[in-house]
């Protein structure tokens, strides 16, 4: 009996010792929880307390914002595509006489004349010789009439990128009275008939299409009467017909032109003698009063990104004019 009330005692203590563990833990438990909520009570009431105050703060005082981003403009988005699309253009500027393109020749006053149509202007965008720069002039989404320099060594698929446009011109090299960096295969005063026609039949060759040809440079070419006469006879012999870019005021091209029996049509305005944009811009409405004026207008200008980019931003000036290839000029 002894030993059975010894058994039962340390039962009911063993009992008694977890039943105390147990209330301690849960005891502990509630405490951690009712911490916790006091805890983050506080937290959410000063963080409460913070915005308040901003928001009062923002009533009395300028609080500096990040500003957003602007939207990036359709102008904006075509000047990165002129960036990378004409980042290797090396400009093989004309040259006029022994003076830079500020200062043209002069061409003769034409009349003006009432028409009935709405005025016509070709844009020839000369030194066309590679696929960024057609893809650049391509993205402007204009009229325009490209002329490829014949092929070289350093730009040898200008005849292959020509050959994928319904119509386009070549831009023949003819000798300078001043120019260093000369194309191959310049054609010269001194070239024989022989010379000058075998370079035009090859020229056919290597664009099939061609139906207008402007001199490159040829300010000593164009102003040589027997030269001239030499290359209009090859000119006429495959088709071609011949743009005056008037690198000269002695140009003799009108004379041997109505010797010939064929009309003079020439250049009235190079769109970038220099080139900032602010010029080039002040040349497109030049270009547009010639047209205006007389019915019919022609402007060259070359691939420079600022070009590209005059012409982009000049479409609302190009609403008062037809843009047209030369052909529907000439």
């Amino acid at each position: 009996m002894a030993k059975r009330k010894k058994r039962t005692r340390r039962t009911k203590k063993k009992t008694g010792s977890s039943l105390l563990k147990y209330t301690a833990w849960f005891l502990a438990l509630i405490a951690l929880v009712l911490i916790s909520l006091i805890t983050g009570y506080y937290f959410g009431a000063n963080d409460g307390k913070t915005h308040k105050k901003e928001k009062l703060t923002t009533k009395h005082k300028s609080v500096q914002t990040i500003p957003k981003a602007p939207a990036v403009s359709v102008n904006k988005r075509l000047q990165e595509v002129l960036k990378k699309e004409t980042k290797t253009y090396v400009s093989a500027a004309h040259e006029i006489d022994n003076e830079t393109l500020a200062n043209p020749p002069k061409q003769k006053p034409k009349k003006v004349q009432v028409y009935t149509s709405k005025p016509k202007l070709a844009i020839i965008i000369d030194d066309m010789q590679t696929a960024s720069q057609v893809r650049a002039v391509k993205r402007l989404h204009l009229n325009v009439t490209m002329s490829f320099l014949p092929p070289r060594a350093a730009r040898p698929d200008s005849a292959k990128l020509a050959a994928h446009e319904k119509f386009y011109m070549v831009h023949l090299p003819m000798e300078a009275m001043h120019f260093n960096a000369e194309e191959p295969h310049t054609l010269r005063i001194h070239d024989s008939q022989q010379k000058i026609s075998a370079k035009i039949k090859d020229i056919k060759k290597l664009f099939p299409k061609v139906a207008y040809i402007n001199n490159h440079t040829g300010s000593k070419f164009t102003s040589n009467e027997i030269a001239m006469n030499r290359l209009v006879f090859a000119l006429n012999a495959n088709h071609i017909r011949f743009i005056d870019s008037r690198t000269t005021a002695k140009t003799m091209a009108p004379k041997v032109l109505k010797n010939f029996g064929l009309k003079y049509v020439a250049r009235d305005v190079f769109l970038d003698h220099h080139m900032d944009k602010p010029y080039i811009l002040k040349q497109i409405k030049k270009a547009i009063a010639v047209a205006k004026a007389h019915g019919s207008a022609i402007a060259i200008g070359h691939p420079h990104k600022n070009t590209l980019q005059a012409l982009s931003e000049s479409k609302a000036l190009f609403k008062d004019v037809e843009l047209v290839q030369i052909n529907k000029i000439y």
